[in-house]
């Protein structure tokens, strides 16, 4: 039997914190002999390596881009500001901030579940060689993971476009962006992955937009945009760091980019065993030696590490 979930949208400004499965698709508790293969497969691994992504974050409020019938492709026509767009359009940049500074009070209040925490716990008991997370919401920080490299950045933190200035950080742009902007407000019911919402143009009116404390730049989240690159810098740490692992588990990400791909390529290069736990199919399966299609909070809690 599928396990239903609800799809309700949350609103801005009252808990979403209590309704934690609107973002979760459909899926089917594990199979006891699921989680003894899982439970296997971690046992056998001594220097463990998480690629994680968007869906170990849904089950704390969070919604993602993918999931099928519940992610913000599939219930609207949206799509994500691409970087160019950011950069060369004033008024895009403008709206950005406008979304962003509404949607931060609601995005910086999600916090860890038994995923993230089970994450930290792991580390604690040696089990983790390196985690690379594809999320920005820095929840798996906030769990206290700390074996851990963010291949897309980390909302929390904002940058200087135009001089690389990060003397403040998220919540302190938060404080600039109020008291340039003292009576301007606005509302939204939506909240979107990267911590945006959706505003009318009407909405928009008046917003004025940060710049940086420094030079006047642009300022931007320390984040990879639609449309740029990884730090290449990045991606050859963390394939080093996969090159010294013996496995390879896979949490929450269909890998449909190639930022997260890349490393499923590579663990095949070095010959290592790849376990999936994810709802609905990934890029990777082929690839896998185990496939387990359900939520990660209903399995991952369940390993024991010896």
């Amino acid at each position: 039997m599928m396990k239903q979930v609800h799809r309700l949208f949350p609103k801005l400004f009252f808990s979403t914190l209590a309704s934690k499965e609107i973002y979760i698709p459909q899926y089917r508790e594990p199979s006891a002999d699921e989680i003894n293969k899982l439970q296997e497969f971690i046992s056998q691994s001594k220097r463990l390596f998480i690629i994680s992504g968007a869906g170990i974050s849904t089950e704390s409020g969070i919604p993602d881009y993918r999931s099928e019938g519940v992610g913000l492709y599939a219930r609207t026509t949206n799509r994500p500001m691409m970087y160019q767009e950011f950069l060369t359009n004033p008024k895009r940049y403008r709206m950005y901030w406008a979304r962003n500074y509404v949607g931060w009070p609601t995005f910086s209040a999600f916090q860890p579940n038994q995923t993230h925490k089970t994450f930290a716990n792991w580390e604690t008991q040696n089990k983790v060689f390196w985690h690379v997370t594809q999320n920005v919401d820095s929840l798996l920080t906030k769990a206290g993971c700390e074996l851990l490299s963010e291949l897309h950045g980390c909302s929390a933190r904002v940058v200087c476009v135009d001089c690389g200035y990060k003397g403040i950080t998220r919540e302190q742009l938060q404080e600039i962006i109020s008291k340039d902007n003292p009576v301007w407000t606005a509302q939204s019911n939506t909240i979107n992955p990267d911590a945006d919402v959706y505003l009318t143009e009407e909405q928009l009116s008046d917003f004025k937009p940060p710049r940086c404390p420094q030079c006047s730049g642009r300022i931007r989240p320390d984040v990879t945009f639609f449309g740029a690159n990884v730090d290449r810098g990045l991606v050859n740490f963390i394939k080093e760091q996969l090159s010294k692992s013996d496995a390879v588990l896979v949490a929450g990400s269909s890998l449909e980019v190639m930022s997260s791909y890349r490393f499923i390529l590579a663990a095949q290069e070095f010959k290592l065993p790849i376990a999936i736990v994810n709802i609905g199919k990934t890029r990777g399966d082929p690839t896998a030696k185990l496939k387990i299609s359900t939520r990660c909070g209903s399995i991952l809690p369940l390993i024991k590490i010896n």
